[in-house]
């Protein structure tokens, strides 16, 4: 019998390309496999934002009871992450059934990795029987895998440039691509305060039920909470989402006009609401891990997210070092994210990752000294995160701070053992 391990091995052999966008055979393979899910269904798309707003939905629909099926990816530290039933990753060996299905209704076409594991996670969720389907789009929307089921209500999070050679070069058309995930009559919230033209342009076009912030949804607050209202409901007194960050508060006023949309058939109690905000977790979203030196964790891999990091950063206060693990996809615009967050980092470890696509540590560092203008900020190259961290803590003092940030494979290289819980070399153990 295959083992996960096993049939992700395989997974990897099916396909020539890694990436080939399309749902011509995915939907072929959702017909034999008869992959129907029976609940509502929510799915999201977007640049930034995707995974904190499928962690605020799974949480709030968690406290009113439902039981809930979230697929999101990629995965930090282990793929059993990407499938998530009512709060908890689902076992590998359940997978594996899935897995075995989808192998056997194949027959002879090819499947991308993603396309084929997705078609096993999905099975997977779908036989689970949850009262609601939370599906995190993983490129684009109109043709990606998870596409290939119609949504009951459709959440479009920021967008900004990434993933260019598939999507298009501006947010016009990279916007275009997201709002394919809408279907006509069914809501579609749009948590983007700027959104592309296109994106309003679809939704009106296909006659899709649009939800927009500031005309159909409004947020106010100030240091303390915050309030929502929108189409005859309304939340005030709200305390901050537990997920750290300015950007939250955009993900969460999308959250609540998705569920005020789905209101008739996920009715949840405002208790729920507050509830699921304030308990919400997702590793690797401006995570900070008390310690000295605090840790900071966070997947931002692109200018829009690397932005929003440097303004979370400025906003807790002074430091007298801050340390940047790094390590990000040969294809980032390297040159914005340094010229934004390049004034806040004194000292950079740049990391090798385990994947073809990752650029390699040195080459990072060659365009960080290119770049550079501070004369007072020093670099190094290591062959994985956890070295580049080590190196890090090493080099710190108890009142510093450690930024590990970019890719998923970055963040989770230092989550693989555990959360870790910092103390400088020359602290006795006890301090």
């Amino acid at each position: 019998m295959k083992t996960l391990a096993d049939w992700l091995a395989h997974a990897e052999h099916l396909h020539p390309r890694n990436i080939e966008l399309g749902l011509e055979r995915v939907r072929e393979m959702a017909r034999r496999l008869d992959l129907v899910f029976e609940c509502p269904v929510i799915t999201v798309a977007g640049t930034n934002g995707k995974g904190s707003t499928c962690a605020m939905l799974e949480s709030i629909l968690m406290s009113a009871a439902y039981r809930t099926a979230v697929f999101t990816s990629p995965h930090l530290v282990r793929f059993e992450e990407r499938l998530r039933l009512s709060g908890e990753a689902v076992e590998g060996a359940a997978l594996c059934e899935h897995f075995e299905a989808v192998e056997r209704a194949r027959g002879d076409m090819a499947l991308t990795y993603f396309e084929f594991t997705t078609l096993a996670i999905l099975l997977c969720a779908a036989a689970s029987k949850p009262d609601v389907a939370i599906l995190e789009v993983g490129l684009g929307g109109r043709l990606d895998a998870v596409n290939m089921v119609d949504t009951d209500c459709a959440i479009i999070t920021s967008i900004d440039l990434d993933h260019m050679e598939f999507l298009g070069p501006d947010r016009e058309r990279i916007g275009f691509e997201k709002a394919g995930i809408m279907r006509p009559g069914k809501p579609a919230i749009v948590s983007d305060p700027v959104p592309p033209r296109s994106v309003i342009d679809h939704a009106e076009a296909i006659g899709a039920d649009l939800w927009r912030v500031g005309r159909d949804f409004h947020v106010s607050g100030d240091k303390q909470q915050w309030g929502w209202a929108g189409r005859g409901r309304r939340y005030s007194g709200l305390a901050y989402p537990a997920l750290r960050g300015a950007n939250q508060l955009v993900n969460a006023a999308g959250v609540l006009a998705a569920l005020a949309s789905l209101r008739p058939r996920l009715p949840v109690t405002a208790q729920a609401v507050r509830t699921g905000l304030a308990m919400v977790e997702l590793p690797g979203r401006f995570q900070i891990v008390p310690g000295e030196p605090a840790l900071v964790l966070d997947v931002a891999h692109n200018p829009h997210s690397v932005a929003a990091l440097a303004e979370n950063l400025d906003a807790m206060g002074f430091y007298p070092t801050t340390h940047g693990v790094f390590g990000v996809m040969a294809d980032k615009d390297l040159a914005s994210m340094f010229a934004r967050i390049g004034p806040m980092i004194d000292r950079w470890y740049f990391t090798d990752l385990p994947t073809a696509r990752a650029a390699k540590a040195a080459d990072l560092m060659s365009q960080w000294q290119a770049r550079n203008k501070r004369a007072d900020a020093s670099a190094s190259a290591h062959a994985a995160p956890m070295e580049a961290l080590q190196a890090a803590i090493d080099h710190a003092d108890p009142a510093d701070r450690i930024v590990v940030f970019g890719s998923f494979f970055t963040v989770g290289g230092v989550l693989e053992h555990g959360t870790p819980r910092l103390q400088a070399r020359h602290l006795p153990p006890d301090a």
